[in-house]
């Protein structure tokens, strides 16, 4: 698998055996510059591949576009201190569409000052309706909760650097109404897996992404709302628990947001009208 898997020694201790050594599976973790025009806008953490799609989330989740159509091109460059010329495939050069203003250097310190400290309470949230060009409000998708429960059981069936390694976070996006796995993404950052996804819906000229549900193999932080509502995704499952802020968000912008998605149960903290449930029958 390339650059997205890496092998080294380790020693495999169990009680009662002598130790072992052998190689293994690592998940590769690299940082990856984006730059817009040229300029540096922001540096993540991030497992190699899919990079354009990467990118592309990206400028969604900070507001820079709202659809595939903003986006022009992308190429690899040389990284800092190569003098332009060595292709580390670690800096990634955007060029906006013509006639999109490019991001400011206020948004460029503003993007690594949220990484590091974020913003707190309704500021956030407020911040969120400014940025979005999406109604999550108007979608009337309805989603049967017995197909939802089987999500996570496709998104870990199609985890293939997970299976090798164990170190990544998947993000995948479900057809509401088939249930069926549309794309999905793996990454040492789970906002990188959800950034992947989302850029390969701008890509493919899919947002807003109608009709759609978010499933993510973690839990559920503002940050993942917040992408999930700038990409116009009405629903958003977890298998773990989501942060108060991220509940918050759910409610004031209309996002289903569900947790503890685990064999046949789980917990709806927003947006219920949208999960269907077929009554008991009578014994």
């Amino acid at each position: 698998m390339g650059r997205i898997t890496a092998h080294r020694p380790v020693t495999r201790i169990t009680l009662g055996q002598e130790p072992r050594r052998r190689p293994d599976a690592l998940a590769v973790e690299e940082p990856l510059e984006i730059r817009v025009g040229g300029l540096p806008l922001a540096i993540t953490m991030r497992t190699p591949g899919h990079d354009v799609e990467l990118a592309a989330g990206f400028l969604v989740s900070e507001g820079v576009i709202a659809r595939g159509e903003d986006f022009g091109s992308a190429i690899h460059c040389g990284g800092p201190g190569t003098g332009g010329t060595e292709n580390t495939f670690n800096v990634l050069d955007v060029a906006l569409a013509p006639g999109m203003p490019a991001p400011t250097p206020d948004m460029a310190r503003a993007v690594y000052t949220s990484s590091s400290c974020g913003m707190c309470g309704k500021a956030s949230i407020e911040a969120v309706e400014v940025a979005s060009h999406h109604d999550l409000r108007a979608d009337a998708t309805r989603l049967d909760a017995a197909l939802l429960a089987g999500f996570p059981d496709t998104l870990r069936a199609h985890q293939a650097v997970f299976e090798k390694t164990g170190g990544l976070h998947a993000a995948g996006l479900f057809d509401a109404a088939t249930g069926e796995l549309l794309v999905l993404r793996e990454d040492v950052g789970r906002h990188n897996a959800v950034d992947k996804v989302v850029g390969w819906a701008a890509l493919n000229r899919r947002l807003p992404l109608t009709g759609t549900v978010l499933m993510v193999s973690g839990r559920v932080s503002f940050e993942l709302a917040q992408k999930a509502v700038l990409a116009g995704i009405p629903i958003l499952a977890a298998v773990s628990a989501p942060s108060s802020l991220a509940v918050e968000l759910a409610v004031d912008r209309g996002l289903t947001l569900v947790g503890f998605l685990r064999g046949e149960s789980m917990n709806v903290y927003a947006g219920v009208e949208r999960i269907g449930v077929d009554a008991p029958q009578p014994v």
